[in-house]
């Protein structure tokens, strides 16, 4: 009896590739010159995926102390 390989995919392993449209490119040199270029070497990659990951954290804590304050209030 022959066994069936099972593929795992985690999320962590799936790229991406994203496309931004209607961006100006005002916004975008400003955002090279005075972000992706003085803290993360020139990258834009990474510092995209840097602020995004800070963004979900950020939405996590303010998520948590809303629900915090809400369940305090109704005790």
């Amino acid at each position: 009896m022959k066994k069936s390989a099972v593929l795992q995919i985690e999320e962590k392993d799936l790229l991406v590739d994203i496309k931004f449209h209607n961006v100006s490119a005002t916004l975008l040199t400003e955002f090279a010159e005075k972000i992706v270029r003085p803290y993360y070497n020139g990258n834009l990659n990474v510092a995209v995926q840097d602020l995004i990951h800070k963004a979900i954290v950020e939405q996590d804590f303010v998520l948590s102390h809303v629900t915090h304050v809400r369940n305090s209030l109704e005790t």
